[in-house]
């Protein structure tokens, strides 16, 4: 049985907690990157989605969370490759757009498992 770094499921609450605002806050971004016309506009919606998916990939893996760090640094390098692209097609946005979706998914998946623990 391996054993837990004290206050190590501590952390892990509190990240999932603010994963919850996080989530949140990357699905504004994508909606308004996506509704946009403007392309500053939209590139600074989708690097404010970066910075926090960031923070996430770079945190998931080591409380436990490795889908879902591997998912936020997938996300992360869409948007860098969409941003840094000289010219970005709409399908490359799309594959943006999924590619957060598919973090939301994951993200909603460990949020509906933490109600399920603290409910029992």
């Amino acid at each position: 049985m391996s054993e837990e770094l004290p206050g190590l499921e501590r952390i892990r609450v509190k990240f999932l907690d603010m994963l919850e605002d996080r989530q949140a806050s990357i699905a504004q971004h994508a909606l308004r990157a996506w509704e946009s016309d403007d392309k500053a506009s939209r590139n600074n919606n989708l690097l404010s989605a970066q910075n926090i998916l960031h923070q996430i990939a770079g945190t998931a893996g080591s409380l436990g969370f490795g889908p879902l760090g591997e998912a936020a640094r997938a996300c992360e390098h869409q948007i860098i490759d969409h941003i840094e692209a000289a010219v970005a097609p709409r399908h490359s946005l799309v594959d943006v757009m999924l590619s957060m979706d598919h973090f939301v998914s994951i993200s909603r998946t460990l949020l509906n498992e933490k109600s399920r623990r603290r409910a029992s």
